[in-house]
């Protein structure tokens, strides 16, 4: 997060190399649900006035279906009263039951999940391979491991298994299969070392305001490794991960090169990000220069906060797209093959609004089921605004128009553009089963945002659930390619991306005017790879592994749930 007399520069070489987008009218229709959903949530930051670094970096969320009613419900992060702030018995991290028709019930405390940590990062996986998918929260302070008991409750298991990481200030986590031996491990993302006994604070035309990160101390970051027994052993060190201290935010894990191995991408605040290249033998070898992803084009270091991966061009390779401070626009690193990266955001349009905001959620989804990714970016200031300066701003959407470029789309995609909030975590799924991906935006100190997709529903689409059995039981780490007629497409199934943030565990494919798929192919993690031909479109299909299709949910009629 630089300072403002950090722009750039930078920011002015990238902006006159952009070139100005054409205009394409996306189908792109959001409406704006909250007031209809039951979601009462209020995001804090627990501030007292003293400006504590924690609060400027608060919170993520999570989709996820937890009772295994084959909705996804939401789990919305939240900061405590910080040292100093009055007492407020309402705050703290909420989950929310979907139980239909756009209707959401607060059960927080029947599910055990009211916890009083402050929370900034967390992610979904089922790391005991029951079944069930587990919730990991990184938080200001220790950390906490919310365990699935199978019946619509958690229980804390934090101690039993060994990963509460200590006092540090958290931001992303992952889970992930390190070695393909089918129990998930874990990744945890620290940010500067910030603790109430190293605060501090900035003058700022002459009023204080919250100190700068680079004020601070980097932070390593840890790994534990899964023993498979419900316990995790720390490895950060003997892999190679704590060699390496940042300023770490948004992360994710994605096979970056191909070979069948999962890596770790991290953006880091003010300082070259990092790519922890998974050798094969348990370590792991820092290679983001090497790789071309450490910083933009032009060579420096950006404020990353938030990262996605996808393959936006349909070439079979994971891209990588960084969202950064103001006056500096967005990162696109193309895969180049062979783990190679270049940044060609400027080339591919994305720019104009997204340069002016401070960024941070992001996603690579297909919102029009086109058959391209778009990119959703949500916006909002850190610092306290100076005269004229505007804190709160709306989300930002790049259409993809299928030849390699970008269109901004943001004013004609319904009530999108209205939504202004100091945002920071974003969530991209199909909360209402009918085939297209809706939006939830966490507002820092404020509601959440809750946007329901009613573009045409003219193109079909497909979603994928993965069982594995000697993978990771919830497929983590694999590899999924769908094939109809010449359009195919890649994802894999990430746990932890975006800003601090966890959606997208069942994999979305839009699939045009396709009626048919020809196949669809899923290496999972452990090297293994399944089949499946001749599958219907305009659901959500669960592939089990060594054994193909088991059931499919959702509908061939357009817009039923």
């Amino acid at each position: 997060m630089p300072s403002r007399a950090f722009v750039s520069g930078v920011a002015a070489v990238a902006l006159m190399a952009l070139p100005c987008p054409v205009f394409a009218a996306g189908p792109i229709v959001f409406r704006d649900k909250t007031a209809a959903t039951g979601i009462d949530f209020r995001h804090t930051t627990g501030g007292s006035g003293r400006k504590y670094m924690a609060e400027t970096v608060a919170s993520g969320l999570a989709t996820f279906d937890y009772d295994g009613d084959g909705r996804l419900d939401l789990y919305l992060l939240s900061g405590v009263p910080l040292e100093g702030a009055p007492s407020d018995p309402r705050a703290g991290s909420r989950l929310y039951r979907n139980v239909g028709d756009w209707q959401f019930a607060d059960t927080t405390v029947a599910a055990g999940l009211d916890q009083r940590g402050y929370a900034l990062g967390v992610a979904v996986g089922d790391y005991d391979a029951d079944g069930w998918p587990d919730v990991y929260t990184n938080d200001f302070g220790p950390n906490t491991l919310h365990r699935n008991n199978g019946d619509g409750t958690f229980t804390d298991v934090t101690a039993a298994a060994g990963v509460a990481r200590g006092e540090a200030l958290g931001a992303g986590a992952n889970f992930l299969d390190i070695d393909g031996d089918g129990v998930l491990d874990l990744f945890v993302a620290n940010y500067v070392d910030f603790r109430y006994d190293t605060h501090r604070t900035s003058l700022v035309a002459g009023r204080p305001d919250y100190a700068r990160p680079r004020e601070f101390a980097p932070r390593a970051n840890r790994l534990f490794r899964g023993t498979g027994q419900g316990r995790f052993d720390d490895v950060s060190a003997a892999a190679g991960i704590a060699a390496h201290a940042g300023a770490g935010m948004g992360s994710v894990c994605f096979d970056a090169d191909g070979d069948g191995r999962t890596d770790i991408f991290l953006c880091n605040d003010q300082r070259f990000d990092f790519l922890f290249h998974n050798e094969g033998d348990g370590s792991f070898r820092e290679s983001a220069l090497a790789a071309g992803v450490a910083c933009n084009v032009l060579g420096a270091p950006t404020a990353s906060m938030g990262v996605d991966a996808g393959d936006y061009d349909n070439d079979g390779r994971i891209d990588l797209v960084v969202t950064p401070y103001f006056n500096e626009l967005p990162v696109l690193h193309h895969a180049l093959g062979g783990g190679q990266f270049e940044d060609v955001a400027a080339r591919a349009g994305l720019g104009v609004r997204a340069v002016a905001a401070v960024k941070w959620g992001v996603a690579l989804v297909d919102l029009d089921n086109d058959g391209h990714r778009d990119i959703v970016i949500t916006c909002g200031r850190i610092y306290e605004p100076a005269a004229g300066e505007r804190s709160a701003w709306p989300p930002v959407l790049f259409r993809n128009l299928g030849n390699g470029r970008f269109a901004n789309v943001s004013d004609q995609a319904g009530d999108l553009s209205a939504c202004s909030g100091v945002a920071r975590g974003l969530a991209c799924d199909d909360l209402d089963g009918d085939g297209r991906v809706d939006l939830v935006i966490l507002n820092r100190d404020g509601p959440a945002t809750v946007l329901r997709n009613e573009s045409p529903a003219a193109n079909h689409w497909v979603g994928v659930r993965l069982r594995g059995k000697r993978a990771a039981a919830d497929g983590t780490g694999a590899r999924i390619t769908v094939v109809a007629g010449d359009l195919v497409q890649v994802a894999e199934v990430h746990s932890g991306r975006g800003y601090q943030s966890h959606f997208g565990a069942w994999p979305h494919f839009g699939l045009g005017t396709h009626d048919r798929i020809d196949r669809i192919e899923v290496r999972w993690a452990g090297g293994t790879t399944d089949v499946v031909g001749d599958v219907p479109v305009d659901r959500l299909v669960t592939i089990v592994e060594g054994t193909g299709p088991t059931d499919t949910a959702g509908s061939t009629e357009r817009g039923q749930p």
